[in-house]
């Protein structure tokens, strides 16, 4: 088989097994070619079957001389990907991926507001005196529910389930999956819909459209970015305020009142769970702060 053809095999394990988003194909099949053009250019026939741990290393180690160590991570972990196809498709007998350590990375914990940060902001929010009810529901929702602002934006009225306090959600690579909404948020949901957006001219297309603006149309994501900004500065917050961060709040306050890590994996549509382990690192940092505050040896 020749290499074009392990990668257009491969492509069609990502899309439609593996139903990846366009981006991460496209970065799986991107990693794919610099390995078979290392070994185009050291004139070194390209056969999975044959390729040694070896060999693997050597073209790591040219590539590790212009691209970070969270570029070699991704590049590892995308070869591996291919590794792992073809010991399923029985083109190969071992991965010699496993065996090579990922590079370690300086530990970058996300920034988070804590629970009084974010009560401070939604009672601002509220206060808007023509947007106030809907602008308190959208920093409620984002938080609550760790939601990207794509997804807050593109949230639908027949994607609520609001009896069963639950909310579906279309997320990275079409993709769906149902998060919990808390009660706070569904009386908030239920008093927006009721009295402001029913107040509202609504744009024909845009009836199904749960956070509408003042010309009946889809809020924009620049503009849930300056209404959180607005709120954040009015209570005195002076870092740089973005709905990611809520989502990071979200997550972070999870795991540090004892959530299982799949289940956050699961409610924040992370295809990676290594993605949602940095927050673990967040529970170490907290556990840390509790001790060197709290105990006599601190």
């Amino acid at each position: 088989m020749k290499s074009n053809t392990y990668y257009k095999e491969f492509e069609n394990f990502l899309k439609f097994e593996r139903n990846l988003s366009k981006n991460s194909v496209s970065s799986y099949l991107s990693d794919l070619r610099k390995l078979i053009e290392f070994f185009k250019n050291n004139k070194i026939n390209f056969i999975p079957e044959k390729i040694k741990t070896e060999d693997v290393r050597e073209f790591l180690y040219s590539e590790s001389k212009k691209i970070k160590a969270s570029s070699q991570g991704r590049l590892i972990s995308s070869l591996n990907g291919f590794f792992e196809y073809l010991l399923l498709e029985n083109i190969v007998k071992k991965n010699p991926i496993e065996k090579i350590e990922y590079p370690k990375l300086g530990l970058k914990i996300p920034l988070t507001l804590t629970t009084n940060q974010i009560d401070k902001i939604i009672k601002r929010a509220s206060l808007n005196r023509t947007n106030g009810l809907r602008n308190e529901t959208i920093i409620e929702i984002l938080y609550s529910c760790g939601l990207r602002v794509s997804e807050l934006i593109n949230l639908k009225i027949s994607d609520l389930f609001l009896n069963e306090s639950l909310i579906k959600i279309l997320g990275k690579g079409n993709k769906e999956r149902f998060v919990p909404i808390s009660e706070i948020g569904t009386n908030l949901i239920l008093k927006y819909i009721d009295s402001a957006r029913n107040l509202s001219q609504i744009q024909k297309g845009y009836e199904d459209t749960l956070f509408i603006n003042n010309r009946g149309k889809k809020l924009t994501r620049v503009m849930i970015y300056i209404i959180l900004e607005n709120a954040a500065k009015e209570v005195g917050i002076k870092n740089k305020i973005s709905p990611h961060i809520l989502r990071h709040s979200f997550a972070t306050h999870l795991i540090e009142n004892g959530a299982n890590i799949i289940s956050i994996q699961k409610m924040m549509g992370h295809e990676n769970i290594v993605t949602t382990e940095k927050y673990l690192h967040v529970k170490k940092k907290h556990l840390i702060d509790s001790v060197l505050k709290h105990h006599p040896r601190g």
